[in-house]
């Protein structure tokens, strides 16, 4: 990817609806070029798909992360407890003192208290620690 698709890619993470005419414009090049970038950036795999962000009124209003710790070999049956549970929005394996980072958001503390009690409980989970997250400072991801 050079610097073109790099910047093309950028301004359609921000909004993947911008019409073609608008990019070229912003990226001070033809059309004809930009499609062909687009189709090209596809192909290659560099975009996976163009999707909608839902916006913080769609968003349930209790979000909450879990660190999880799990016992040696049980993590594809935690995942797969994990994967059933529909407050869970990801999970992410990683470094350090706990082995598993889950997302989560609730409608209500309650929901969110018996999502956590299923994970605690779920075999496998030696012990977990919640966060509620009380106020978004930053997110790039919208």
């Amino acid at each position: 990817m050079d610097e073109t698709d790099q910047k093309l890619v950028s301004l359609l993470t921000e909004n993947a609806r911008l019409p073609v005419a608008d990019l070229a414009r912003r990226l001070g090049i033809a059309r004809t070029t930009v499609q062909a970038r687009i189709e090209r950036l596809v192909a290659r795999g560099a975009i996976a798909g163009f999707t909608i962000r839902k916006g913080a009124a769609h968003e349930p209003p209790i979000r909450a992360t879990a660190l999880v710790s799990i016992a040696p070999r049980t993590a594809a049956e935690v995942l797969a407890r994990l994967k059933t549970l529909p407050n869970v929005r990801s999970v992410h394996t990683v470094s350090g003192r706990v082995d598993l980072i889950v997302e989560l958001s609730a409608d209500s503390t309650d929901e969110l208290d018996r999502t956590l009690d299923v994970i605690a409980e779920a075999r496998g989970v030696k012990s977990s620690e919640s966060l509620i997250h009380l106020s978004t400072k930053l997110d790039r991801r919208r």
